[in-house]
């Protein structure tokens, strides 16, 4: 391991380095480069193709179309030399552009042409959470899938649910884990509609200097399929910047699935702590540095650190990009480039819950343990019953009976014995044991499976 690593302040770069490599790709720096040269490539090849045909020639064709699709590391690395003396990371893209057209001067004028800064720079980032939403999805749906795995292969395992900590009605394990997959699944359909906005039109977004020299083009219709050439949206009214609005709700969204996934590792942490789940040992791991016993749930403990962080940069993001002073100031852009912190803490807490659910093993001896003679979780049956033979104090009755109490089958069976009248109705209460009072959570285990 390089020792530089043991040096940066972000374990994002340090210790989980290995663990972000998705979100290092589309948000560094490097990637934020990167995208800057294939809004200049892009608007350079549009400008050229529809407004000034006479100065395209093949060379430069092949040149911009190379840069729209996967600009180089060497050129990403030729931008930060030049941005040391321009001291403006936009302005150092723009002539690093230029240099490829040496000897095409008609051409290098042309580079950032009615641009300005914020046009590529909103551009780049609506780019970036493209890609960003097509590699997190990705990921989530990974995720999702062996969630739901999991879910059907436990679909017909009963067990003992809790409300407020107690026992409550039977349910089965599969349907409680695809209640996540279920959830996950609707904020992913709300994420994969989100549509990625960038605004147009130079210094105030008026489209001053467009006008001026061509009076007689229609430069919404422009930026409108400019933008389309790359699946991104026009924000036709705004001000310098981009309002940033599409990003808070996206980055809610996120918001939303960190929430649930946060949800589902302290689930399966306490199913963990009552021994619902054991957790397969991995060879040389260590649980505890005193008790060589345990096997310790660290993937979903970190999954939980690692979600909050992100769900607080997020949050920031949301509120924060969302304002800015009259027509701009540059409080946003300092706040832009944590984006990839908050994407990268997620998939820290993405590869660990992975990591996690790998090593579930449903302890199928407690579970059941836990539903054997637990007749007090068949109280709602036997009260309603009783309420469809008339009984006004139903509700009461079996209260007395249940309340904090641990009910046995015997008690269980005198009690429909002395109360249900209905002889179909007592067959019915009398047949019916913890294990199999279980409604529809077989069927719902397997809800949306097709």
């Amino acid at each position: 391991m390089d020792d530089s690593q043991l040096r940066n302040l972000s374990p994002l770069d340090g210790r989980y380095h290995d663990k972000t490599q998705v979100t290092r790709e589309i948000f560094s720096e490097l990637g934020l480069i990167k995208a800057r040269i294939k809004v200049e490539a892009y608007w350079l090849l549009y400008f050229l193709e529809n407004l000034k045909q006479d100065r395209l020639n093949n060379e430069s064709l092949s040149i911009l179309k190379d840069l729209t699709k996967n600009p180089s590391d060497e050129l990403a690395l030729r931008v930060k030399e030049i941005e040391r003396t321009t001291n403006h990371d936009v302005k150092a893209v723009e002539l690093a552009i230029a240099e490829l057209f040496e000897g095409q001067p008609d051409i290098q004028s042309l580079v950032h042409i009615f641009l300005t800064s914020e046009d590529v720079n909103s551009t780049s980032y609506a780019l970036m959470l493209q890609s960003g939403v097509q590699s997190f999805v990705a990921l989530l749906k990974g995720l999702q899938s062996d969630i739901k795995e999991l879910a059907l292969q436990n679909a017909k395992t009963p067990m003992l649910s809790r409300t407020h900590g107690q026992p409550a009605t039977p349910t089965t394990l599969g349907k409680e884990l695809n209640v996540f997959a279920a959830r996950i699944k609707k904020e992913l359909a709300q994420i994969e509609a989100q549509e990625m906005y960038a605004k147009w039109g130079g210094a105030t977004a008026n489209y001053n200097p467009h006008l001026l020299a061509y009076p007689q083009e229609d430069w919404l219709n422009h930026s409108e399929r400019f933008m389309q050439s790359m699946g991104l949206r026009l924000t036709r009214v705004s001000t310098q910047i981009e309002p940033h609005d599409y990003m808070a709700q996206l980055f809610h969204n996120f918001i939303r699935v960190n929430n649930i996934l946060l949800d589902f590792a302290q689930d399966i942490w306490t199913y963990i702590a009552l021994d619902y789940f054991k957790l397969k040992v991995v060879k040389n791991e260590v649980g505890s540095s005193t008790m060589p016993h345990k096997v310790n749930p660290i993937d979903f403990e970190n999954a939980e650190g690692n979600l909050g962080l992100s769900s607080a940069l997020l949050g920031h993001l949301a509120n924060k990009l969302t304002q800015s002073r009259l027509q701009r100031d540059l409080s946003d852009s300092t706040a832009l480039r944590n984006i990839g912190s908050a994407f990268g803490y997620l998939e820290i807490a993405l590869s660990s819950l992975q990591k996690g659910v790998s090593k579930l093993e449903p302890n199928t001896i407690k579970i059941k343990a836990d539903l054997e003679d637990r007749y007090e979780i068949l109280a709602e049956a036997l009260q309603s019953f009783l309420r469809l033979e008339g009984n006004s104090e139903a509700y009461n009755s079996v209260k007395d009976l249940s309340r904090g109490m641990t009910m046995n089958k015997e008690v269980y069976e005198k009690a429909v014995n002395e109360l249900i009248i209905d002889p179909e109705h007592k067959d019915i209460l009398l047949k019916l044991t913890p294990d199999t009072y279980l409604g529809l959570a077989e069927l719902l285990a397997k809800e949306g499976n097709k």
